[in-house]
């Protein structure tokens, strides 16, 4: 005999399967973090007001919770205003993952595999690094490690600095150094371990898990990643004087075992922009459209991002698995199963596996971001 919570279940199911045939606009969803920054995201969402605050990011496309002390329960879900109320992107999910992932995905994931972030620096962030899969699955037992990636959408300067991210070790690194100033907290001597690389518009980074890495001031990029918040710092106290958390430093981890997820090659600049800082590719091109891959197999199986820079109009075909239009400017329509929806500039839109064609026509020349699951 069935329960009332089965039935529920069921019912839930059914009722929300209707939701996998349109496109699904996320909600505001900025996250509280150790740094401060968010007035790019302001400008880019059209607010009236512009201002840094410790909600510097926005989530897209999640399906999983910030982490942090004491921290709201919820925050950092994805949530879609439906007829049936607003709910999180991941209910919708779970209420049929065949049927919104794709079946492959479901079958292998059961979860989006990805999430994306608008992240926008007033100051440096902590010098830090993420799990690759090994370490994250034998240390973290999680089945994601934090490869992500970085494509600088702006730039401003702060105090008259230009824009930089810091990346890789130089090659008089060790791993005996680097823990020697690690616990002695001397923070330029572990900046001076990075190569510091001035960034622009247009410019886009790999970053794997293990490479040590910091985004610094006056950077507005999206972050696509695989779908944890695992982060090990190296700075006890954040440049703008924040007193970090022993959990927030090693995940709980220790800060001898926090120090193994760092990979200890070195380069030098040239080595490690050939390694990381990724070259476009066009897909195709018209008088309508240039698409262009940003991320994808060359680099990585975890995620995939693409520009469409649109002046007319241009399908989009699934390729089985869903996927999220994140609408950096412009405004125009979508053509879904015969329906037309408005889009401007903020939008961020999620695309079941359901749906097979869209079409995208701009009133206003749009410059588009296709953001992709793992392949």
């Amino acid at each position: 005999m069935a329960t009332t919570t089965t039935l529920h279940t069921r019912h839930m199911n059914t009722s929300l399967q209707y939701l996998a045939s349109q496109p699904l606009k996320q909600l505001n969803n900025r996250v509280w973090r150790t740094y401060q920054g968010g007035a790019l995201i302001d400008r880019w969402k059209k607010s009236s007001y512009e201002i840094d605050t410790n909600e510097p990011e926005q989530w897209i496309m999640s399906t999983i919770t910030a982490r942090g002390k004491d921290r709201p329960k919820d925050e950092g879900l994805s949530m879609i205003e439906t007829p049936d109320g607003t709910l999180p992107l991941k209910a919708i999910i779970d209420s049929n993952p065949d049927l919104f992932l794709g079946e492959a995905l479901s079958q292998k994931y059961g979860t989006t595999g990805v999430l994306i972030k608008m992240l926008d620096s007033m100051e440096r962030l902590t010098i830090q690094v993420h799990p690759d899969k090994e370490y994250a699955k034998n240390i973290l037992k999680s089945e994601f490690g934090k490869t992500e990636s970085w494509y600088i959408l702006n730039t401003r300067e702060i105090d008259g600095q230009p824009a930089v991210v810091y990346m890789g070790f130089k090659k008089h690194v060790t791993a005996d150094l680097w823990k020697e100033y690690f616990e002695s907290q001397n923070i330029e001597g572990m900046l001076d371990c990075l190569h510091r690389i001035v960034v622009r518009p247009g410019d886009a980074f790999m970053i794997y898990g293990g490479v040590p890495h910091a985004i610094g001031a006056g950077c507005f990029l999206m972050e696509v990643q695989e779908p944890t918040d695992y982060t090990m710092r190296v700075e006890k106290i954040t440049p703008n004087g924040l007193v970090i958390t022993p959990e927030g430093i090693h995940q709980g981890v220790g800060e001898s075992t926090m120090l193994e997820c760092f990979h200890y090659d070195t380069y030098t600049e040239q080595e490690a922009l050939d390694k990381w800082k990724i070259t476009p590719q066009v897909l195709t091109e018209s008088d309508d459209h240039i698409l262009r891959a940003l991320f994808d197999k060359r680099h990585t199986d975890c995620f995939g991002l693409s520009e469409l820079l649109l002046d007319g109009t241009h399908d989009i075909k699934s390729n089985g698995a869903c996927y999220t239009v994140v609408i950096y400017s412009g405004e125009g329509t979508i053509l879904c199963n015969g329906k037309q929806y408005p889009y401007t500039q903020g939008d961020e839109i999620f695309i079941s596996a359901a749906i097979h064609l869209i079409t995208l026509t701009s009133e206003r020349e749009s410059k588009i971001l296709l953001c992709y699951p793992p392949s």
